[in-house]
């Protein structure tokens, strides 16, 4: 169970669109229109804070329509389970060009809850090799 608390009466809980959705959407908070231009970035409330289960944390991701339609990006994007102040998305415009409006109580996240691996990191000599070994950039399809 993830605990969320509304810091005014505005602000709309985060919600799935669908049993077994990833990603609880996140509704923005602003009191105004919020203008993103071409190239910028704004940093929008969202008017909730939450208590994240110690060994989760909370990682912030786009939303597909907007990334696809107005290249709106998610940056930054993890929320600690011992974080309990208010949590603000940063939204970058990277190709909408008359800007992007955000009006009060817009989707514009989701979030999803992931959990946390505890282990060490152990400096070695050497890692084994694999199939892929380094291989990336697009190196497993043309």
């Amino acid at each position: 169970m993830i605990q969320v608390k509304r810091l005014n009466n505005t602000a709309k809980l985060p919600n799935k669109a669908h049993p077994g959705d990833a990603g609880w959407d996140l509704y923005s908070n602003n009191e105004e229109d919020i203008h993103i231009e071409f190239g910028h970035r704004q940093l929008i409330p969202i008017g909730c804070s939450f208590a994240i289960p110690e060994g989760y944390y909370g990682r912030l991701a786009d939303r597909s329509g907007n990334a696809w339609k107005c290249g709106i990006h998610v940056m930054g994007g993890v929320i600690d389970s011992k974080y309990r102040g208010e949590v603000k998305v940063i939204l970058v415009n990277l190709d909408c060009e008359e800007g992007f409006i955000v009006k009060k109580g817009d989707k514009i996240s989701q979030m999803i809850i992931t959990k946390i691996h505890e282990g060490d990191m152990v400096e070695v000599d050497d890692l084994d090799d694999t199939q892929r070994n380094e291989g990336g950039f697009g190196s497993t399809g043309k």
